[in-house]
């Protein structure tokens, strides 16, 4: 029986000696589930030396790579990079060091404004950069999986998506096809960040605000990412990419 039907099943009324009874069943299942989730790794590397050793990092190395990365990508003091070096143990499986969460907008290369190459970052995209159903378990997935220590989600300035999502709130403006979606999920940060700055603000405000809620959402997300953040296996943070300078200011 699958864990979605061992779940439906126990959602009913019960005894308080079968409540204990659902709880070992459901321990029992996600151990299960865990289980089954590592076998989605593909080529394993267990037992071996890890495709790129170098990403083998705590939360905390994790972190300071990431600035050190960026520092040298405002600096234009960046690696070249050699596919063909790295090209064969990337073909036996993956171990990035940091995930990231980036908008979808063409200015914003993660891996070039962090100095980094192949198989160091897996990154999701999204207009927006917020976590939604398929974000969230492409990270869990990253984490529990390919084991990475650091999540960053990453907002930028002057963000389309952003923009879009202050018009609809404060002049109704609606999009066609489905962009409207977009507006929709980032309302939220919108909503918070309309509570403490005035309306020629608000697209920056609500750009920290809403890197601010996903970075919570993320850290609250159980079974997975919170059970990590909480032991001390993975650190989720937020940061703002300026297309100016090239700068990340993690917040």
């Amino acid at each position: 029986m699958c864990l979605v039907c061992i779940s439906k099943n126990l959602n009913t009324t019960f005894m308080p000696e079968q409540s204990v009874a659902r709880r070992r069943l459901l321990k029992t299942a996600g151990m299960a589930s865990a289980a089954s989730l590592m076998g989605l790794s593909g080529a394993s590397f267990a037992k071996g030396t890890p495709p790129k050793p170098a990403n083998v990092l705590t939360p905390d190395q994790a972190l300071e790579r990431m600035i050190a990365g960026n520092e040298a990508y405002v600096k234009a003091d960046t690696l070249s990079v050699d596919v063909k070096e790295t090209r064969g143990a990337l073909s036996r499986g993956q171990n990035p060091y940091a995930c990231v969460v980036s908008c979808a907008d063409s200015r914003v290369s993660p891996e070039l404004c962090f100095d980094e190459s192949r198989g160091d970052l897996f990154v999701t995209r999204v207009a927006g950069n917020f976590v939604n159903t398929d974000i969230l378990a492409s990270l869990e997935y990253a984490v529990a999986v390919l084991k990475a220590p650091l999540i960053l989600v990453l907002g930028h300035t002057s963000c389309g998506a952003i923009e879009a999502a202050v018009k609809a709130y404060t002049q109704n403006t609606t999009y066609p096809g489905h962009i409207q979606s977009l507006t929709t999920a980032l309302a939220p940060a919108v909503r918070e960040a309309s509570k403490t700055v005035k309306a020629n603000n608000l697209v920056n405000a609500t750009t920290v605000a809403n890197v601010q809620i996903n970075v919570t959402k993320l850290k609250e997300s159980n079974p997975i990412l919170s059970e990590r953040v909480s032991t001390g296996q993975l650190k989720i943070v937020g940061g703002i990419y300026d297309l100016t300078t090239g700068r990340v200011k993690f917040l």
